[in-house]
């Protein structure tokens, strides 16, 4: 873990089999597309549903991924559970698969925790891991979590682990919480990842790493393209349409089951729409609105096929 990922990355979607349990052969056709399309990998994010997998099930799709010649430096897996212990497990795996970093929540079952019992937690992390290639992404979600990461813990953990706390994903959905992070770390080699492409473009032009977004699944390579293209004259036109996408997934519909509906769609695999309780599918009328709102605005998903999809 020595090279930092930068650009846009996925918290790819995980696909189910009908008995529920996790298709590994969609998900790595699934992420081998994003790689084609120059996006990184966050597997296991919010959007992934990693808090409805178990811990083996993570470490089964993450083994299957390394197998399948999936590029694990491309990887930023989401290793952050309420168990210290789990999480210890889960981050020595994907350090010894050699991925570029992990996303890590914080533990988010208690409410009210201080900040001196997040520094241990983090702390007592890295201490047993006990790899110098460890590089942590601390997971700022505060909408689902509860539980957030403050500036106060930042510079603390820094200062204690300066090899080992590489960035973080803020999905406060709150630019002003994003800047006053980029301005009192991003010159620090701190990592700033905004968790919409919808801050993208702020973000990059305020010192920000990319942005690691549920739509990249979808829309990866139009995210891709701003984010190399960001000091361009259309860049703010580029930002826009990226925004009209985002708006049709998750405006109208939960946005997990609305990503999946869209690769059913697109690959001609209606498999793809099925998520794990307590989730639920788009109704067959949402479906229907979303593939019409989507051929209103021109969107498409090269490369995806139902033979890509299920090509292992």
């Amino acid at each position: 873990m020595t090279q930092r990922i930068h650009g846009v990355l996925s918290p790819v979607v995980t696909p189910f089999k009908s008995d529920l349990s996790p298709d590994k052969e969609r998900f790595i056709a699934h992420c081998k597309w994003l790689l084609s399309q120059d996006c990184g990998l966050a597997v296991f994010g919010t959007n992934s549903e990693a808090n409805s997998l178990a811990a083996e099930e993570r470490t089964m799709l993450l083994d299957a991924l390394v197998a399948a010649g999936v590029d694990a430096s491309r990887m930023m897996p989401g290793t952050g559970c309420c168990s210290l212990t789990e999480t210890v497990k889960l981050t020595s795996q994907a350090v010894k698969h050699g991925c570029a970093g992990v996303l890590m929540l914080p533990p988010f079952y208690y409410k009210g925790v201080s900040e001196e019992g997040l520094y241990r937690h983090f702390s007592e992390v890295v201490q047993r891991v006990g790899d110098s290639r460890l590089k942590i992404y601390l997971y700022h979600i505060p909408p689902v979590a509860v539980v957030g990461i403050t500036p106060g813990l930042v510079e603390r953990l820094l200062k204690a682990y300066p090899q080992q706390i590489a960035g973080m994903k803020d999905s406060s959905g709150d630019w002003n919480n994003t800047k006053t992070f980029l301005d009192a770390f991003a010159k620090q080699g701190f990592d700033i990842f905004p968790g919409s492409e919808s801050f993208l473009l702020a973000g990059l032009q305020n010192g920000g790493a990319g942005c690691i977004s549920a739509t990249a699944n979808v829309n990866p390579a139009a995210i891709a393209k701003l984010c190399v293209e960001w000091k361009n004259a259309d860049a703010a036109e580029q930002q826009k349409k990226l925004d009209i996408t985002r708006d049709a997934f998750g405006k109208k519909y939960l946005m997990i089951g609305a990503l999946k509906q869209g690769i059913a769609i697109y690959a001609n695999d209606p498999a793809w729409a099925k998520v794990r309780p307590p989730l639920v599918e788009l109704t067959a009328e949402q479906a229907k609105s979303l593939e019409t709102e989507l051929k209103a605005i021109g969107f498409t998903m090269p490369g995806i096929n139902k033979g890509a999809a299920v090509a292992a």
